[in-house]
This record gives C-alpha cells, structure tokens and sequence, in this order.
C-alpha cells in the first residue's frame, strides 16, 4: 500500500509542506514519485516518519532526529525503546494526574495534606537503576540522600541554577562561539561546579555525561529548547574542558 503525501499529512496532523522538507533534509524519502510530481508514501516511509513524530516530542532538532535515525538500523529496537519511554511517560503522567486531583479534592473539602500524595509522579527516583548503571549504586545513594535532605526552596534553587547554565549555552551557541572558547567553557567550569555538588567530577564521568545529553532524548531536550543542536554544543564543550581541566 502507498499514500499521497496529502493523505499522510492529513492523517499525522502535520503538512505537505513540512513533509517535504522532511524529505529535502533526507529524513523522509518518498517511495516514489509520480509523474505529476507528487510524492507517495509506503508502509516503510510510515514507520519512519512516526519515529520522527515521536522524537520531535521529545525535544529532538531535526539534524539529531537524522543522527538517531542512521544510527538505529533496526526499526524494531527502535521502536521498543520509543515504547518503553511513552509507557514511562504515561505512568508518570498518570500519577500526576492522580496527584494534582488528590490536592484539589483535599483543598476543596478542607482536608489535610499528604506529602506523599502531593508529590507523587514528580520522582527524582525514576533514573535510580540508570545511574547505579552508568555510576554505581553509591553514586545513586549518595545523590539521593543530599536531594531528599533539600528543602523545597533549596531543590527550586538548584534546579534554576542549572536552567540558567543551560541558557546560556544556547545563548553562546546562538552567538557563534566554539565550544572551546575562554567564554564557553567558563560555562562549562561553572557546570561542573554545579555537578559536584552532588558527586565526585572526573574527566570519565563529565565526559560521559556529556555523551549522554547529546544521545539521550530526555536530556536532550532540556538543552535543545535553548536552540537545536545545543546538546551536542554542551557535550563538545564539556568535552573539552574535561580533557584539559580535569582527571580520572
């Protein structure tokens, strides 16, 4: 079976337009074209172009989209991971729901307040096999017992410090600057600043980290929305500064 391209942007909720800039960046090649010049779709180029659906959710620019897509030739692996992170996120959301309409019942009937009940789905715990992966159990453990003995105020704080660091290397990007540069990486001196408050920063691990936030979706985002292309800005920067500034 095939699809016109008007079929296919219908039925995914987007444009031809957009669809056939997919195609001239290389992401989303018709399977054919017919002779009246318009571009048809194949159940291959469906699946693919879900897989770009999906990690334009999750923050991805779409030069990293391409990345992750040449990178995973195997369409069923990759959509298995894709599934994992939707069934995570609708958890996750799930309990929030759950949460705020636990909050707004109390609230309503003048009814005391569970912590526990206010804050479930918002888990710093959710990468807690992930890091004892990556780090180590102890790693995990001892960034655990700092976060939970943060007050409110405090976890606020140390969240926005971060936010601030993340703009601001969108804003260097922005401004041309190279990842090496005196002004990026004083950005990038001022994260691993940030980062030792909760663990020990090596060369290995800054290093790893980055790699992750350019590879990993999730984290990713949080850069990308500063400016696509930023999380890989951030890796290089923290690349850098870990093979001249740090060691282990």
């Amino acid at each position: 079976m095939e699809w016109s391209i008007q079929e296919i942007a219908r039925r995914a909720g987007t444009t031809s337009r957009t669809l056939r800039h997919y195609g001239d960046l290389g992401l989303l090649v018709p399977s054919r074209t017919g002779a009246n010049g318009y571009r048809y779709y194949d159940q291959d180029a469906l699946v693919r172009l879900q897989r770009i659906l999906l990690l334009r959710e999750l923050g991805l620019s779409l030069p990293a989209i391409k990345d992750v897509l040449e990178g995973q030739r195997d369409t069923s692996v990759a959509l298995r991971a894709h599934l994992r992170l939707l069934e995570q996120e609708r958890e996750r959301i799930g309990r929030q729901i759950a949460s705020v309409r636990t909050t707004l019942h109390r609230t309503e009937e003048g009814e005391d307040l569970m912590a526990e009940e206010v804050f479930d789905g918002f888990d710093h715990t959710a990468y807690e096999q992930e890091v004892g992966e990556r780090w180590g159990r102890a790693a995990y453990e001892r960034g655990d017992r700092w976060w939970r003995g943060l007050s409110p105020a405090e976890r606020a704080a140390f969240q926005d410090a971060h936010d601030v660091i993340a703009r601001d290397y969108g804003a260097a990007r922005a401004a041309g600057l190279e990842a090496g540069s005196d002004e990026v990486q004083d950005i990038a001196r001022r994260h691993c600043a940030w980062l030792s408050v909760t663990t020990e920063v090596t060369r290995s691990y800054v290093t790893g980290l980055g790699e992750m936030y350019a590879a990993d979706p999730r984290f990713a985002k949080n850069y990308d929305r500063h400016g696509d292309g930023t999380a890989v800005f951030v890796r290089d920067a923290l690349t850098i500064y870990a093979g001249h500034r740090l060691s282990g």
